[in-house]
């Protein structure tokens, strides 16, 4: 049976994976920080885009930088700025679990990058009709957009950006995807939101904290209030000497 990399090289799956590299890329270019990871599909680069001094790839398996498992990420808390995560979420037995690791070693501020299946889609239907005897990608579970947001809402994310795209059936033949390409163009316009994959850019808002810089306008205040009392001493004086 056929990997989800392995389905990548087939034609939809190069046609899915055009579509996600050049949206992700527009998402990361302009994200900064220090650390960056990709979690799962090691075997794409999902941030070359991006200009983060410290770059790498975590995974189960394969050849990645990091081995873990997605629902116990090894980093300390609050140590990364972005975490793409290709694809993990509809095929993970704890998905909620995943993001709350997420959160969990995202800085204040850090980025999230999502991509997944859009069940209420062409691809969604086929997913049904293929059932639980499908391979890749059709055995995943799909997400809705909706219900990921939903959950990045409460684990105190803010949802920047959510983008679909691939609006051409599952059809294998590069040939036919090609004819089918016209639905590209239409479903962006007319069903945007029935696109076969999409993309979720959260942000990790910690409510309440603020910054804590020297307060200068107390300083001078004080350092004016000062003054008069240093200028009646020496009127004093100088009254005493003249007297």
């Amino acid at each position: 049976m056929l990997s989800l990399s392995d389905w990548l090289l087939t034609p939809p799956g190069r046609y899915l994976l055009d579509w996600e590299m050049r949206a992700v890329d527009r998402l990361v270019a302009d994200l900064f920080g220090y650390n960056a990871v990709q979690i799962g599909l090691p075997e794409v680069d999902f941030l070359r885009a991006n200009r983060m001094p410290f770059r790498f790839h975590a995974d189960r398996l394969g050849k990645s930088a990091v081995v873990a498992r997605n629902e116990a990420l090894p980093f300390a808390s609050a140590s990364l700025d972005l975490v793409v995560l290709p694809h993990v979420l509809e095929f993970s037995s704890s998905p909620h679990r995943v993001l709350r690791e997420v959160e969990r070693v995202l800085m204040p501020e850090g980025h999230v990058i999502i991509c997944g299946f859009n069940p209420f889609s062409l691809w969604g239907l086929r997913r049904l009709a293929a059932g639980q005897r499908g391979g890749f990608p059709w055995r995943g579970q799909y997400l809705s957009a909706f219900r990921i947001k939903d959950w990045l809402t409460l684990l105190g994310f803010e949802t920047q950006a959510t983008v679909f795209g691939c609006y051409a059936p599952a059809v294998s033949s590069e040939t036919w995807l090609a004819r089918w390409h016209v639905l590209d163009r239409a479903g962006a316009r007319w069903w945007p939101i029935c696109g076969a994959v999409y993309l979720i850019h959260g942000i990790k808002r910690v409510h309440g904290m603020r910054l804590i810089t020297p307060n200068w306008r107390e300083k001078r205040a004080a350092a004016k209030r000062m003054a008069p009392i240093a200028q009646r001493g020496r009127s004093v004086t100088e009254t005493r000497k003249t007297q």
